[in-house]
C-alpha cells in the first residue's frame, strides 16, 4: 500500500469507525488522520509535512461542506501541488453534488455503502486503483 496517513473527513464518529474498521478488514496498516469538519483537514494539510495518500470525504457537513472543503483545496497552490487524490464517499448522491464535485477536479465520487462489507469492497477497489495508479504520491 502506499505510504502515508488515510484522511477521514466525516461529522459521524461511528462512519469514522467503521472507515476504520474498514480499512483494517483489508489488511492496510495506514495510520489514519480523523477530522469532524473541512477546517481542521485545512488546518492540517497547511501545516504537516506528512504526505497524506488519500483523502475520504463526506459532502455534507456542518460549517464547511465537502465540496467546499475541496474548493478550497483546489485553490490552494501548496495544497494543489501536494497532489493528495480526494475522493467524495457521501449518502447525497444528488446531480448536483456530483456535477460540482467533478468540476472541481475530484478523483471519485461514491455513494455511501449501508454495510461494512459493501464498504470493505468499495474501499478495496478505491485504494487498489490509487495504489496502482501513478501519481505524486508514488512517484
Amino acid at each position: 500500500m502506499t505510504k502515508g496517513p488515510i484522511v477521514i473527513v466525516d461529522d459521524d464518529k461511528d462512519d469514522q469507525e467503521i472507515y476504520m474498521e474498514a480499512i483494517r478488514g483489508l489488511g492496510i496498516d495506514n495510520e489514519f488522520r480523523m477530522f469532524d469538519g473541512g477546517q481542521d483537514v485545512l488546518d492540517y494539510l497547511l501545516t504537516t509535512e506528512e504526505q497524506p495518500f488519500i483523502i475520504l470525504s463526506d459532502v455534507n457537513m456542518p460549517q464547511m461542506s465537502g465540496l467546499d472543503l475541496k474548493k478550497k483545496i483546489q485553490e490552494d497552490p501548496y495544497l494543489v501541488s501536494k497532489g493528495i487524490p480526494f475522493v467524495f464517499v457521501s449518502t447525497s448522491t444528488s446531480a448536483i453534488s456530483v456535477r460540482h464535485a467533478h468540476a472541481l477536479s475530484v478523483q471519485g465520487y461514491f455513494q455511501k455503502p449501508y454495510g461494512i462489507d459493501e464498504l470493505t469492497a468499495m474501499l478495496r477497489t478505491v485504494f487498489t486503483y490509487w495504489e496502482l495508479c501513478k501519481h505524486i504520491n508514488n512517484t
